[in-house]
């Protein structure tokens, strides 16, 4: 758990890490980003091609890469996918038109090389939106218990308020390949408890 992961870090040089953002536009990603790095979040603009911000949680540096998510950018994605530690994906929750085309370009996403056995955190976001779909269901329309070579989890979120939710997570934190939405429970938790859950991914992939 976290606790391990803090004492691993204790006394060790920061270490700097690559996460790429991602999610189609209107997601939520900037709101995100910004809500993560502790900024202001009441003036935010479509992203038209990148942002980067680093990100400072457990000794770790993350220098998180936020990219435009328009049909017109989409076909740029994998030119930034090298040297990725981790994958951040933001749904809107409560756009539920588009959850087959963001289904399928998270699809395609984990199929990239770039992106082999790269852990994967998807953001079900605007849960503070009463037409929001649960995480759960999310996790269940996007077959993520169907990716057997990662890690990965699903967390509820609201970025705008920056507040957690009730959302269903592994017992320690994260969902282990292959055991599907049988192996959660729920939990309480936050968006930085998804902060905690990077640590501790990333760190598992650097031993």
């Amino acid at each position: 758990g976290l606790l391990s992961v803090i004492q691993k870090l204790k006394g060790s040089p920061e270490q700097e890490l690559r996460i790429v953002l991602l999610g189609l536009d209107n997601a939520g990603k900037t709101t995100l980003l910004k809500r993560l790095a502790s900024e202001e979040v009441s003036t935010i603009t479509p992203t038209q091609g990148f942002n980067i911000k680093s990100v400072h949680s457990h000794g770790l540096k993350l220098n998180v890469w936020d990219i435009g998510g328009q049909r017109s950018i989409r076909p740029y994605w994998k030119k930034y996918l090298g040297s990725t530690d981790l994958l951040i994906y933001v749904i809107d929750s409560a756009d539920q038109k588009r959850f087959e085309e963001t289904g399928q370009e998270l699809a395609e996403l984990t199929e990239d090389e770039s992106l082999t056995g790269v852990p994967l955190l998807v953001f079900a976001n605007k849960q503070d939106l009463v037409t929001a779909a649960p995480a759960a269901e999310i996790a269940e329309g996007l077959s993520l218990h169907t990716y057997r070579d990662r890690e990965w989890q699903i967390q509820a979120c609201s970025a705008l308020s920056g507040e957690g939710v009730q959302v269903q997570i592994g017992a320690r934190g994260l969902c282990r390949a292959g055991r599907g939405l049988k192996g959660l429970c729920s939990h309480p938790s936050s968006l930085q408890d998804g902060m905690n859950w990077i640590s501790s991914q990333i760190m598992n992939r650097k031993k």
